[in-house]
């Protein structure tokens, strides 16, 4: 039984056309159909050898037990000494851990009804001010599922530059607007230079208690009070619950008072579903676990730097930004979860766009550059308007078409420029239809994917230190104006700050 890396890149490999004819039942075998989602990995370079000794080398990993230690609240976060207990906000996890999540879950229901009753005030526009995952998650969520919804103006702020900030004061009535704050130390910088600048808006238009009107939203609420938030309106999360994994939490406050509570929990149990998949199904009917098999034979085997996931559906498009935090930084490391060197690659770069407009700037260097490109397809069966059908089909169509064509490709020895090399990998996800239950299962399946190749190659998905050093300088060039750097950044510093 295989089971070295070594023994991996030993199989020989075949071309996707010849994988095709040469395996009748890859539909059988790589295609897989969970919790209303269709997970097509058949255009991948999977073969048969291949998942074979994937299989082999998940086991001498210790995926199973790694998987375990996860759903079960053990420390899977050795650097900083933390479980990491985002299933448990889904109900899958540490009995205590999950009682803990239920009842900060049930803080945020009774806050969200005092709101809805006006206890607040009459609340029209809520202002979310967070940053990385603080703010993607809410995001997401408020774009892809809150498109028609009229409970609330809802906006997110997380860029520290004002400009962000006034765009959302010309619109927002100051004696209608609940800001939400999030950050889970309460001490990011650009998140509390922001609240202050949110805060200093409503005192300057008369509201008479502005403190009042803010929600905090941390894992820090000694920190929140002690800024000034009334205790009743701070919404703690588990320190345990990383940033990037947070939207199940108390940080999905905007999107469950947006799109109402009964959303915010078919969200959640459209995650646990995909749970129950992760943690139940045999590997090789395990979505997250054949992602993570194809992820890694293209990053590891095939050199691959990159990544591109295309959104064939409008309600989407945060999608690709959404997955480049999850995976870069889960994954973007140089040791391993011990501290030794990393010996091979870790995550490609992830990057994408949005479907059909991608096709029309990025698609030339995916069919006929010189870099392989795995592509994923993320579409929806059912549409998100109610325009003329042939909207919907042209989308699809187009979707489809593009992984045939990159996977077929098309000689054309007499005019070079119009030869498609062909033999591209694709994936394509399909939802059913664009929903909180389905929407909340394919991102627990990203983070499940990501936590696998983690495990695989032997590195810690949950902690994120590669942020520190830019902010310690960022800290130091404001105490210290031009202090101890390298001349280019002296002369930035003195020619744009003086």
């Amino acid at each position: 039984m295989m089971a070295t890396w070594s023994d991996i890149e030993s199989i020989e490999r075949s071309t996707l056309t010849a994988l095709f004819e040469a395996e009748p039942d890859r539909l059988s075998r790589l295609v897989v159909e969970e919790a209303g989602i269709r997970f097509d990995l058949a255009k991948t370079h999977l073969s048969r050898p291949l998942l074979d000794g994937f299989l082999a080398l998940a086991e001498a990993n210790g995926l199973s037990a790694a998987r375990e230690r996860l759903f079960t609240g053990a420390v899977v976060n050795p650097s900083e000494g933390r479980a990491a207990e985002h299933p448990a906000e889904r109900g899958q996890g540490a009995p205590e851990s999950v009682a803990r999540a239920s009842a900060f879950r049930a803080r945020m229901r009774a806050l969200i009804d005092a709101i809805e009753a006006e206890a607040l005030g009459p609340i029209r526009h809520v202002l979310h001010i967070g940053i990385g995952g603080s703010a993607l998650g809410p995001e997401l969520l408020l774009d892809a599922l809150g498109r028609d919804a009229d409970r609330y103006d809802t906006a997110i702020v997380s860029n520290v530059d004002g400009t962000a900030l006034e765009a959302v004061f010309s619109r927002f009535d100051p004696q209608a607007t609940l800001i939400a704050v999030a950050s889970k130390t309460f001490t990011t910088g650009e998140t509390m230079l922001n609240a202050a600048s949110a805060l200093a808006w409503l005192e300057e238009n008369g509201v008479d208690d502005p403190y009042g009107r803010v929600v905090a939203i941390t894992a820090a609420p000694d920190k929140a009070v002690e800024w000034g938030v009334d205790e009743t309106r701070v919404l703690p999360f588990a320190e345990s619950v990383g940033g990037r994994y947070s939207l199940w939490s108390s940080i999905g406050f905007p999107a469950a008072l947006a799109l109402g509570w009964a959303a915010f929990e078919e969200l959640l149990e459209g995650a646990a579903a995909m749970d129950r998949h992760f943690r139940l199904a045999p590997p090789e009917r395990n979505a997250p676990i054949l992602a993570a098999f194809s992820d890694l034979f293209y990053a590891q085997l095939r050199h691959c730097e990159t990544r591109a996931v295309f959104a064939y559906d409008e309600r989407l498009r945060l999608l690709p930004p959404y997955l480049q935090q999850l995976e870069m930084e889960s994954n973007g490391k140089r040791v391993t979860a011990d501290g030794a060197p990393l010996d091979r690659s870790s995550a490609p770069i992830t990057w994408g766009g949005t479907g059909t407009d991608a096709q029309h700037a990025v698609f030339q260097l995916l069919h006929q550059g010189t870099h392989l490109v795995p592509v994923e397809f993320v579409a929806v069966i059912e549409p998100g308007h109610a325009l003329d059908e042939a909207h919907h089909r042209a989308l699809l169509v187009n979707a489809f078409a593009q992984g045939a064509a990159l996977m077929q490709g098309r000689a054309n020895r007499q005019d070079p420029a119009r030869d498609y090399p062909g033999d591209r990998p694709s994936t394509t996800i399909l939802l059913d239809r664009l929903d909180p239950a389905r929407l909340g299962a394919l991102l627990a399946f990203y983070e499940h994917r990501t936590f696998v190749s983690a495990t695989m190659i032997g590195i810690n998905p949950f902690d994120q230190f590669g942020v520190e050093l830019g902010k310690e300088i960022a800290r130091s060039i404001e105490q210290d104006g031009t202090g101890d750097f390298d001349a280019s950044t002296r002369a930035l510093i003195e020619r744009a700050l003086g």
